[in-house]
């Protein structure tokens, strides 16, 4: 082998030899990473209220719901509902509203409670009114008083009976009285007048001490005229000798 080959051969070589030694000092390249992985979906939210809060039986309250992240929303006692809104409850007894909403990211809930409470008892009706007062109630709590022969001075008796009237001319205050007096048949037309006025004040005057404001007594005589009672003897002239109260339209 002549020199110039020995050296091709011997240049070959080491060129070879280079290579090799570049090709093992090369670092390795790694792979990519792969992708993250996608984030979990949001959990849903929810939130109710009730307006008002307490209600009496028959009344309404408005429920207002508002959620997010859910695809199925149910409120037990209303049933499915959109993700958010209101409706009108009427329950008649207390109730509480629970709203669940559900989602691939979980659940969530709430709740709201509408109190029921029982109206107020209705008012009492109103007390009747009084009776129409008339003559005859009028005369069967307001009697008349009598008086011995040729006399107005009122008795024990005749007081007793004027005290029996006052309680009932006293809760009666709008009432007008006409104070009559009366005499029997015997005497003259105007001594039997004068006598019925006598009688007739006599009455007033025991009344107004009682209590009973005077200007709501009016008097007068009917003296002999108009008896009750038209028989000629003691027991029908005693009918006749009196004071009688009448109301005074």
């Amino acid at each position: 082998m002549n020199a110039r080959r020995k050296t091709s051969v011997f240049m070959a070589s080491a060129m070879t030899a280079a290579l090799l030694l570049a090709a093992g000092c090369q670092k390795k390249v790694a792979p990519p990473p792969p992708p993250p992985p996608p984030p979990p979906p949001a959990a849903p939210t929810a939130t109710l209220s009730a307006n008002p809060t307490s209600i009496q039986s028959g009344q309404s309250s408005t429920l207002t719901w508002s959620t997010t992240n859910a695809s199925s929303i149910t409120i037990e006692g209303v049933g499915y509902s959109s993700a958010s809104g209101s409706q009108s409850v009427s329950p008649t007894t207390t109730t509480t509203y629970h709203l669940i909403a559900r989602g691939d990211g979980g659940s969530a809930d709430a709740t709201a409670t509408v109190t029921v409470t029982a109206p107020p008892p209705p008012p009492p009706p109103p007390p009747p009114p009084p009776p129409a007062m008339t003559e005859s109630i009028f005369e069967q709590n307001v009697k008349p008083v009598f008086y011995a022969f040729d006399s107005y001075k009122i008795s024990s008796d005749g007081q007793q009976t004027l005290t029996d009237s006052v309680s009932f001319l006293q809760s009666h205050a709008d009432l007008k009285v006409l104070v009559a007096g009366y005499c029997d048949e015997r005497g003259s037309e105007e001594y039997n007048l004068a006598l019925g006025q006598k009688r007739a004040d006599a009455a007033k005057d025991a009344l107004v001490k009682a209590g009973i404001d005077g200007s709501r007594l009016r008097t007068i005589s009917y003296g002999k005229e108009k008896p009750f009672c038209t028989e000629h003897k003691e027991s029908c002239w005693q009918q006749n000798r009196r004071a009688q109260f009448s109301l005074d339209q």
